[in-house]
């Protein structure tokens, strides 16, 4: 078979674009990165389908597909919740939700914020007051990873099956806390404080391991909280007993290996935007979530009086002097730290 000349310039022409090609489609394959997240809570929680699954599409969307999140919620990628912060430290995974709390003493800054009677009633003021006090006082704490976001929830409630109005009515009652400064104002409150993660509280709930909890409105739900306790006591007004603070981790190397274009949208999706997004579907959520069980008329919703809120401060204050006098053994000013705090959260609480 004779080869023309031009079939041989065509022919040996495909040949050597075909690398090209192929580089080329390697290149595209390679612009569109996906993220796992992974966190703790189940798929019908608040947090997942109401924050951060609307996140996750808003960076899909900004990035035109080019960086994508998937979630994999209750542990689904393996171990226990107090492992999460780190495996986003070791690469297990790309990014997690979790609580600084569920490693107690690691991050001593975070916890000015989860002291009692320090925290507004609203996220809207506590999820931005802890990213920006975040900026500047809790990198070295977390070098191990890129934090992409520290925020807080708005005011937790009492949940029992007996009815609280005064201290002494917590008297003996074994409480979960969600935090180890939370315990201790429980237990100078004179409750008994027992410690566990979120999804632990159905059980010893059932299993009459735990009298009752103190968990935010919005989480309720998804935990049944509202099916195994008949009573919900808030505290009036702000500041409030306790918030929980948290943390949206990742992987250092994870963060680094994406694009300019990729960090960009990341960047701007995350920090301060975030938190003001968890600010506002704590504080819408937590409304539906008390207005409807007010409605069902199965549980009591009640609050203590304000004179007995007096009484409740008046008897945490040893949290705040203990917690002064610990994190100063690491170098840290507390009492500096909560004037800080409480400046910021009247900030964004005027905002």
């Amino acid at each position: 078979m004779t080869l023309s000349r031009r079939s041989f310039v065509k022919t040996t022409g495909a040949l050597l674009a075909a690398p090209a090609l192929l580089k080329s489609g390697i290149a595209r394959a390679q612009d569109t990165v996906t993220l796992k997240l992974h966190h703790f809570l189940p798929p019908v929680s608040n947090v997942h389908a109401r924050l951060l699954t609307p996140w996750a599409k808003s960076i899909e969307d900004e990035s035109q597909g080019r960086l994508k999140v998937q979630i994999f919620p209750a542990m689904q990628l393996g171990g226990k919740p107090p492992q999460l912060y780190d495996q986003a430290a070791n690469g297990v995974v790309d990014i997690v939700w979790t609580l600084p709390g569920n490693t107690p003493g690691r991050f001593p800054s975070t916890e000015v914020f989860e002291l009692p009677f320090v925290a507004a009633a609203e996220a809207k003021a506590n999820a931005p007051a802890c990213q920006e006090f975040g900026e500047t006082h809790i990198a070295k704490e977390t070098a191990d990873t890129k934090i992409l976001c520290f925020w807080a929830h708005d005011a937790g409630l009492i949940h029992t099956n007996k009815e609280i109005k005064t201290k002494e009515d917590l008297a003996g009652l074994k409480l979960r806390n969600p935090t180890r400064l939370a315990g201790e104002a429980l237990t100078a409150l004179g409750a008994t404080s027992v410690g566990m993660p979120v999804p632990q509280v159905p059980e010893a709930l059932a299993q009459r391991a735990i009298d009752g909890c103190v968990i935010p409105w919005e989480v309720v739900p998804s935990v049944k909280v509202d099916e195994l306790t008949k009573f919900h006591t808030a505290i009036p007004g702000s500041p409030t007993l306790y918030t929980t603070t948290f943390f949206l981790a990742m992987n250092k190397g994870s963060y680094e290996r994406l694009s300019d274009d990729q960090r960009g949208v990341l960047d701007k999706l995350s920090g301060m935007h975030f938190a003001n997004l968890a600010g506002e579907m704590w504080d819408t959520v937590g409304k539906e979530v008390g207005d409807k069980i007010k409605a069902d008329g199965k549980g009591v919703v009640s609050s203590i009086s304000e004179e007995e809120k007096a009484r409740w401060i008046e008897a945490t204050k040893p949290v705040h002097i203990k917690w002064v006098e610990d994190v100063k053994a690491k170098g840290l000013d507390g009492d500096a730290l909560i004037k800080t705090a409480q400046e910021l959260i009247a900030k964004y609480g005027k905002a």
